[in-house]
């Protein structure tokens, strides 16, 4: 029978051992996903729509009437629903040019290598080792290996292959890689919850401009007429009409609503600088769109996800999920290393004092070691990192269910900040109709000569503060909306602007 070359014995013993160890028995627990909560709303009592605000229009705005859709999806740009291109343009900038959301892709691009890698610990490695070696050979009365016992000098080549194995007899290994994949999947939903955040803030910022904006322009307008009436006074003091108390007296409420100005204008330049920062750029190189109230159009349909939905959607939620399963993973990596350890190592070469020689029959040579490894004193060490795997799992189980918790929490919370929301735009735009009808009818009594021009001042005054009020209310109700889309997941199963990863252009990727 002819005898098979060493090769392919060695190949088909790799091969085996692959199959065997890929069929093999893995250690530890197996990792099955949290069940959903068994809850069927967010709140202790039925959704209620936010009806406070129903059929009011607003001046900074349009419609504040908003109604929640159970179980209807988020869009992937839900942004796009406050129907503004200045504010689409200043999103698409910021998520082509942050450098925090360029960290977090790089992050799980880092992950998903580090998975691939620890992947290439299943197969064998075949590693190339030739040798050439000059030596003297003993003379005198010691025997040479040379045939020429006159010659001491020689050069010894012996190139070799190296086939190296470690058979994953308890899946140390391949729960090591199931741990690299939760840490994969947590860097993706990092990376999920990187992208929601960013788009979050630049909306909340845009909204938080527009608010400011308006605030600066009501104060300056209560400053414009607070000024009217200390002039009035001044000539009616001059003319003995009032007393000098009330001179003072409209000097200190000018000068109150003098000092609201400039905070009010520090916040709106850091609110700036604070969306050129978002859109990755410095602060001298500002962006260009700005924004107020009535640019912004407040969504009125607002999609409510199930609840039974909601921990599939929530990226820090899934992020806690991965924790759970790398922890999970570990645990079966710690019980591993308390077992045997077995490696394969396979040379296959040849050996020849020339180089023609190696092609000869009889340089070739070729070694098999087994070895297997077993800890039989350590003072406990692997018992201890099994244990502390055992906790860390039960650390993760515990923040997974806290993080539900809060998810739950922040939708809650969004739900009932909207419906207070309608109740006090509904306040606020009931107190501006009043002042301004009173305004009207004052100025009519003006003309008609039945009040004096102070009356009609301090009306004005009364109007323009109930702006101040409905304008910080009414960018309340967007700033809760946009939390409500963040609370829910923000859509990112929707999303269509994934960036693909960077082509691999290694030629020799498996070296």
């Amino acid at each position: 029978m002819r005898r098979k070359p060493q090769g392919v014995w060695t190949a088909r013993l790799a091969a085996g051992l692959c199959a065997g160890q890929l069929a093999g028995c893995m250690v530890g627990p197996d990792y099955r996903p949290p069940a959903d909560p068994p809850v069927t709303r967010y709140t202790r009592e039925p959704l209620k729509n936010p009806s406070a605000a129903d059929l009011i229009r607003t001046q900074q705005g349009g419609s504040a009437d908003q109604s929640f859709v159970a179980g209807a999806d988020i869009p992937g740009a839900w942004w796009t629903l406050f129907r503004s291109k200045a504010l689409n343009r200043l999103v698409e900038e910021a998520l082509a040019h942050n450098p925090t959301l360029e960290a977090a892709q790089a992050s799980l691009r880092i992950a998903q290598q580090n998975v691939l890698a620890q992947r290439g610990t299943l197969y064998p490695t075949l590693t190339a080792n030739p040798q050439a070696l000059g030596a003297q050979a003993p003379g005198l009365d010691l025997q040479s290996p040379l045939q020429d016992q006159n010659r001491y000098l020689y050069s010894l080549y012996t190139p070799q292959v190296i086939v190296a194995f470690n058979p994953d007899v308890f899946g140390g290994n391949r729960r090591q890689i199931e741990a690299l994949e939760g840490e994969a999947e947590n860097q993706r939903f990092q990376l999920e919850a990187a992208y929601l955040s960013l788009t979050a803030n630049v909306v909340t910022a845009a909204i938080q401009e527009a608010a400011l904006r308006a605030q600066i322009e009501a104060t300056k307008r209560v400053i414009q007429a607070q000024t009217e009436v200390l002039e009035l006074y001044n000539k009616q003091l001059k003319l003995g009409q009032i007393a000098g108390a009330d001179v003072v007296q409209q000097q200190a409420a000018l000068s109150l609503s003098q000092q609201q100005l400039p905070p009010l204008e520090k916040q709106l330049a850091q609110q700036r600088n604070l969306l050129t920062a978002l859109t990755g750029r410095l602060p001298s190189d500002e962006v260009s769109e700005t924004f107020t109230l009535n640019t912004l159009h407040l969504p009125t349909r607002l999609p409510v996800s199930l609840p039974s939905h909601l921990v599939q959607q929530r990226p820090d939620v899934k992020a806690a999920e991965s924790q759970v399963r790398t922890a999970s993973a570990n645990v079966g990596v710690a019980v591993a290393n308390r077992l045997p350890q077995f490696s394969i190592t396979a040379t296959a070469g040849a050996s020849a004092v020339r180089l023609a020689q190696l092609a000869n029959p009889g340089a070739a040579f070729f070694t098999i070691i087994g070895q297997a490894t077993q800890p039989i004193f350590d003072a406990g060490t692997l018992y201890r990192r099994q244990r502390a795997s055992e906790e860390t799992l039960n650390q993760a189980q515990a923040q997974y269910r806290a993080t539900v918790i809060a998810a739950f929490q922040n939708v809650a919370d969004s739900l009932r900040a909207l419906q207070a929301d309608a109740k006090a735009v509904a306040a606020a735009s009931a107190a501006e109709k009043a002042t301004g009808e009173s305004l009207g009818l004052i100025r009519k009594q003006y003309a008609a000569g039945a009040v004096n021009a102070t009356q009609v001042l301090i009306a004005q005054q009364s109007y323009l503060s109930a702006l101040v009020t409905s304008a910080g209310a009414r960018a309340t109700q967007y700033a809760d909306t946009a939390a409500l889309f963040q609370a829910l997941g923000g859509g990112w199963w929707n999303r269509t602007d994934v960036a693909p990863p960077p082509p691999e252009t290694d030629p020799a990727k498996f070296l």
